[in-house]
């Protein structure tokens, strides 16, 4: 998917990529300010209690920390939002060094919100348990669900290694 051109990365998206990567960059800027809720357990993996064990502390370091977290969290989603092709088309899709990097970051904070949502373990085996999602309902949204954490995954490891290459 991604691949280096000189100081560039550089990916062809299809139509549907571009909305599903839309859709996913969406909710996490609408999770970090208008659902922003630290009961929730998205929230609670995104912004995890530095000291579990004692909430006073873990509230004191929230306060000087958060705010600019949440806004680098919402940037880089933003980053992804800003990168894809206009309108409802696909195309091509050009990242420098540091956009390439807020890409990678908010991926990951798109994969493990989803990954809360969809109760995905450490070790859990993501072909058998969309194997099964689709022997149970092919049509369900847990089926999509699951193709679309899969997807990014793929996405997030293609960015990577033209990183690295």
């Amino acid at each position: 998917m991604f691949r280096r051109h000189g100081d560039r990365y550089v990916a062809i998206f299809a139509v549907d990529e571009v909305r599903v990567l839309r859709k996913v960059a969406s909710e996490v800027v609408g999770l970090l300010t208008d659902g922003f809720d630290h009961g929730d357990p998205v929230v609670g993996r995104l912004f995890p209690a530095v000291y579990p064990e004692d909430a006073a502390s873990t509230a004191e370091f929230r306060r000087y920390t958060e705010g600019d977290l949440k806004t680098a969290k919402i940037d880089q989603a933003g980053a992804i939002l800003a990168a894809l092709p206009d309108g409802e088309a696909g195309g091509e899709v050009r990242l420098d060094a540091e956009a390439a990097e807020a890409w990678l970051r908010a991926l990951n904070d798109a994969r493990l919100a989803m990954g809360v949502r969809l109760e995905i373990k450490d070790g859990m085996d993501l072909g058998e348990e969309l194997d099964d999602a689709v022997a149970e309902d092919p049509t369900s949204s847990r089926v999509f669900q699951l193709s679309v954490y899969a997807y990014l995954g793929y996405l997030q490891e293609s960015l990577l290694n033209a990183l690295i290459d």
